[in-house]
């Protein structure tokens, strides 16, 4: 009997190990499919959100073109460097189609950590001081 017991134990152990471990790993999961979406909206030469105020995550840029009369885009930088050097491009935030004129495109899902970004579109063009602040 005492076997019988001794083996239910340790059944009911793996079990529960196994269930823990499913568990954390959904929530992992979970977690990494939270992607939240940044909505910008292009009109002739501008961005009409000069600055957006995030939290650290993980975004996907959806970017409209409202009557520009011609496709636009959007690049995004860490704020200090060079905007002019596609290296420092922060490339899954490009949308992955050009935005024509009153259509919308979304960029690639983007992980932001604090700090200051810029962006701007060179197809527009817009300016480039249009501020991404991530806490």
């Amino acid at each position: 009997m005492k076997k019988v017991i001794t083996l239910i134990a340790m059944t009911l152990t793996t079990v529960l190990y196994t269930n823990a471990q499913t568990m954390k790993k959904d929530a992992m999961m979970a977690a990494a499919d939270q992607v939240n979406i940044i909505s910008l909206e292009q009109t002739a030469g501008e961005f009409t959100q000069k600055s957006v105020t995030v939290n650290a995550g993980t975004y996907i840029f959806e970017v409209a073109n409202n009557g520009v009369d011609h496709n636009v885009g959007f690049v995004l930088v860490r704020k200090g460097d060079d905007l002019s050097k596609p290296e420092n491009h922060i490339k899954t935030a490009y949308v992955t189609a050009p935005v024509g004129t009153d259509k919308s495109e979304t960029s690639q899902p983007t992980t932001l950590t604090k700090g200051e970004y810029v962006y701007f579109c060179p197809l527009n063009p817009t300016s480039t001081d249009n501020l991404l602040i991530v806490k």
